[in-house]
């Protein structure tokens, strides 16, 4: 009897058994295209929304054309195509610093030292992403942030409260966010001076102050420096909640904005033992409290409120963590 043809066949599906599970073990986690989902629909209302603002209102706002800009620009950076109409009129804007006093709005509602801030991270971000060559504007743009400093080298908003918001940043974030953009300026470098000083020498109160010091001192090579950002990610670690988001505080309810700031510090010491589950843990929860349209529920302070421009914040924010953390 000829065996010759059984065989083969059984051979044949033997391998066919194999590339199946083959297949499947290559497969992307579930979460993993959760979170390219949760990346389109936040790019697609990011670019929608930021240019409406100046479009319906004939002026440019420090949340959708800074905040929610700068995440167009680090998608961008990431392989997501954006529309060249999603970002011509703020590419405008934030390359013409020297203009930025003039913009209108109600000055009730803004703070030029935060708008100098968004505006000014904004354009490092486009220029990082390739869509601004000419680096001279983020050196203006620099002055106008030195300016903003204060005396003690910090850059002090929103002091009264207890927790910075994405409308206020908190003086912490703000100033390591300033840091940031003097030193990506190139210029600046005794105001770049005093506020490392000032961070060296700031204790954190709150989730979000930590998070903003272990982005700051993530790479520390001395005792000091170390030791603090040690401290702030132990305070992270402790307020991690079940749903695997951060509130401004340990033990309060999980917020958007608070998550991404986290988030977006965890992605510069994951490397660190047991950190790659906190942002996972992170990470769903951001994807599970996306709107529908792309969007994020405001973080407000205090919690529950509503706020268009604390809305378009959050989304920045939260848009730039799930870019950062991608697995």
């Amino acid at each position: 009897m000829n065996w010759t043809f059984p065989w083969n066949l059984g051979l044949h599906a033997a391998m066919s058994c194999v590339l199946f599970l083959l297949a499947g073990c290559m497969r992307p986690p579930a979460h993993h295209d959760q979170g390219k989902i949760a990346e389109r629909k936040a790019v697609a209302f990011l670019s929608r929304e930021v240019p409406a603002w100046s479009r319906e209102n004939g002026c440019f706002s420090c949340h959708n054309n800074g905040d929610a800009a700068r995440a167009l620009f680090a998608a961008s950076a990431k392989g997501h195509h954006i529309e060249d109409s999603a970002l011509a009129d703020t590419l405008r804007w934030l390359t013409q610093p020297e203009r930025w006093d003039d913009n209108k709005g109600d000055p009730g509602f803004s703070d030029k030292r935060l708008a100098n801030l968004q505006f000014a991270a904004a354009l490092g971000a486009a220029i990082e992403s390739g869509h601004v060559a000419d680096r001279n504007p983020l050196r203006i743009a620099a002055r106008r942030v030195a300016a903003d400093q204060g005396s003690d080298g910090g850059w002090t908003i929103d002091a009264q409260s207890m927790a910075g918001s994405p409308a206020t940043y908190g003086s912490v974030l703000a100033t390591h966010m300033a840091l940031g953009m003097l030193e990506a300026s190139g210029s600046e470098p005794t105001a770049a001076a005093k506020a490392v000083r000032w961070l060296e020498n700031a204790k954190p109160m709150n989730v979000l102050e930590a998070a903003a010091l272990v982005m700051r001192f993530a790479r520390a090579t001395n005792h000091a420096t170390l030791a603090k950002m040690e401290q702030s990610l132990a305070m992270i670690r402790r307020a991690q909640g079940n749903e695997g988001g951060w509130g401004p505080f340990p033990d309060t309810p999980a917020e958007p904005f608070d998550t991404a700031v986290v988030l977006l510090a965890l992605a510069e010491v994951r490397s660190l033992d047991k950190v790659e589950a906190m942002i996972a843990g992170g990470r769903r929860f951001l994807i599970s409290e996306q709107n529908a349209d792309g969007s994020w529920p405001a973080t407000t302070r205090p919690r529950g409120g509503e706020s268009y421009a604390q809305q378009l914040s959050t989304t920045g924010w939260a848009t730039l963590a799930l870019l950062k953390t991608r697995p």
